[in-house]
Parts: C-alpha cells; sequence; structure tokens
C-alpha cells in the first residue's frame, strides 16, 4: 500500500464521510446547555444543543440538505434544512445568507451567529425527524468513548 502524505492522510483521516455530519460552528464550540428530551409533544425540556461562539461567527450547514426556510419566526431569525432521510436540522439565532429551495453541501456557510439566545451569544443547534426530536451531537459523536493505546505494545 503506497504511503500517503501526512496532510492528505490527516485531510482522509479526519474528515467525516460525505454522509455525516459535522459541527455546525467552526472549534472551538463548547456545549454550554445539552439537549434534553420533552416527556410529552409539549412538555418541558430542552430540543436542541447550545454551543457558545461570539456573535458574527459563521454558521455551517452540519450536513447536505436543501433549505426549507430562512428568515424571522417570532423575534428571531433561523434557518432550516431538510437533510436526507426525513432529518430536520436547524440553527438560530441566524442571520441567513441562504433561502429556502436551496441546495447546500455540508460546512457551507448558512448564516452569522446573532446575540440573543442565551446570556451570551450561542447557537440553537436542533434536530429532529418527523415528530420525534434528536440529541444533535448524536449527529457528530457517536456518543461512545474509545481509549486508543500511544505506542504499539512491546
Amino acid at each position: 500500500m503506497p504511503l500517503l502524505p501526512t496532510a492528505l492522510l490527516l485531510t482522509t483521516l479526519l474528515s467525516p464521510p460525505a454522509d455525516r455530519f459535522s459541527w455546525p460552528l467552526p472549534p472551538p464550540h463548547p456545549v454550554v446547555r445539552a439537549f434534553e428530551a420533552p416527556v410529552s409533544p409539549f412538555g418541558p425540556g430542552h430540543r436542541g444543543a447550545d454551543l457558545s461562539a461570539p456573535a458574527g461567527t459563521p454558521v455551517l450547514a452540519a450536513g447536505d440538505a436543501t433549505v426549507v426556510f430562512a428568515g424571522a419566526v417570532a423575534a428571531r431569525t433561523l434557518v432550516s434544512l431538510q437533510h436526507r432521510n426525513g432529518l430536520r436540522t436547524t440553527y438560530e439565532p441566524v442571520a441567513p445568507v441562504v433561502t429556502a429551495g436551496r441546495l447546500i453541501r455540508r460546512g457551507e456557510v448558512i448564516g452569522h451567529l446573532q446575540a440573543g439566545h442565551c446570556p451570551s451569544p450561542c447557537l440553537h443547534w436542533g434536530a429532529r425527524r418527523g415528530d420525534a426530536y434528536l440529541d444533535p451531537l448524536r449527529l457528530v459523536s457517536s456518543g461512545r468513548v474509545r481509549l486508543l493505546p500511544l505506542a504499539a505494545p512491546p
């Protein structure tokens, strides 16, 4: 097997496959509030994850999708993307740079983060399939931690 240049190898190892999702904010993107599934359709919960970032930060499409909404809802602006298999992701508060009907690729800028959702600016990132709200962090992580050895055993 031929050896790959280090940069190409790292890009290959660190880039998610085309059908995978990536973070909607450039790093760092600390989670300031995690997903809390509602007990009932209209019950309390937190139907997404809040990621901290400065106002004006570019917000990125987490996966290939079609923009189904980009605009104001009540006092906030948001972008909503329809992905394959009935998955929909939402991003708020975001000043959109995309319009409904547009096809976009994972990592493409869909808008810029605005202040107003958390005490300090943060992105509320939501996901759902049909009427079921999902933890969007599961799109970018398996939820399992695997420890690998630093060096080969003797």
